[in-house]
């Protein structure tokens, strides 16, 4: 999940854990190995506020991450932590194969078809047992699922934010 153009969010601090000022955070990201390699996060209060946390320890215990801060040695003070995203800057998001992308990425790309007709913006990206939707919004608010399909997502231009698609015939009036 991205917050700003700088930073993506990987885990958000659940609860305090123990004594020693240990936190539990939920993962939000698919890659929970990046933490092996992490020295700092950036801390994201509720209130937008940041600050940077240099990491002590952390191991998993289940599909929750624990984690232990420096100067956060009792649980007094880690829980000042609880409610804060953790974040990583963009330039050190896990690189994806060549035609895969962050959902971020997507979210908020213009979309037109090949002919150069406006479809609308992508507002999410739906996940089903059949594979990945676009939820495109268009001008009226109307909004529209387009299978992430190479038959129909054509190009994809993150630098211009722009999707061009060709829809099979009938498939924008659903």
């Amino acid at each position: 999940m991205k917050v700003a153009d700088d930073l993506i969010v990987v885990a958000r601090i659940a609860r305090t854990r123990g004594l020693r000022g240990e936190v539990v955070a939920d993962l939000l990201t698919d890659f929970p190995g990046r933490f092996e390699a992490l020295e700092s996060v950036i801390a994201i209060a509720p209130d937008g506020s940041r600050r940077s946390l240099q990491i002590e320890e952390h191991w998993f215990h289940g599909n929750r991450l624990v984690l232990k801060f420096v100067g956060f040695d009792q649980i007094e003070t880690a829980k000042e932590l609880v409610g804060c995203d953790l974040a990583v800057p963009v330039d050190d998001r896990v690189k994806l194969p060549e035609n895969s992308f962050y959902d971020w990425e997507l979210i908020g790309c213009r979309v037109e078809t090949t002919e150069g007709q406006t479809v609308g913006e992508v507002s999410k990206i739906v996940r089903t047992g059949a594979g990945e939707l676009l939820s495109i919004v268009d001008a009226n608010g109307r909004d529209r699922l387009v299978p992430m399909v190479g038959d129909i997502v054509i190009d994809i231009d993150k630098d211009q934010k722009l999707i061009r698609i060709d829809p099979p015939e009938g498939l924008l009036e659903l």
